[in-house]
């Protein structure tokens, strides 16, 4: 079974590696960006599953890192990370296509639970591409029979 990979984004430095050290101590997969750009960069390279993603970050804000996330790697759930104000624009977010939000500071146990739902989500996603993929790739008995006359 695949492990999940996520990514943390945010442009605080130190909520990065802490939890980061906290998430690999309890055996996840972790990469850190510090802003949109460098997410965007990491996804090109990486297999990311699952991005919690910061709302308010300067230039590229999370919004639109998601927007751009979305269009580009349609299959990457994102959990966006907001303060108690800026809940409207994580509201936003989960329009523009974000699995979930968390508020700040967010519960470690928490996160986890929400990444781990975001990947069962993406697991059943792909799943459902898989069987529409077979079933366009395997015909029928009635289409092969019909090519047959």
């Amino acid at each position: 079974m695949e492990k999940m990979k996520m990514m943390l984004v945010d442009d605080e430095e130190r909520f990065l590696s802490t939890t980061q050290k906290l998430l690999a101590k309890k055996g996840y997969d972790v990469l850190t960006a510090i802003s949109g750009e460098e997410a965007l960069d990491n996804l090109t390279k990486h297999n990311v599953h699952v991005v919690i993603l910061d709302v308010k970050m300067p230039g590229m804000d999370g919004v639109e890192t998601l927007k751009a996330i979305k269009r580009r790697f349609p299959l990457v759930e994102v959990i966006m990370l907001t303060g108690h104000g800026t809940v409207e624009t994580a509201v936003d977010g989960l329009k523009s296509g974000a699995t979930d939000y968390l508020l700040k500071p967010a519960d470690i146990n928490e996160l986890i639970g929400k990444a781990e739902e975001a990947f069962a989500k993406r697991k059943v996603l792909e799943d459902k591409i898989r069987v529409a993929q077979t079933r366009k790739a395997f015909k029928t008995p009635q289409q092969i029979l019909s090519e047959t006359e």
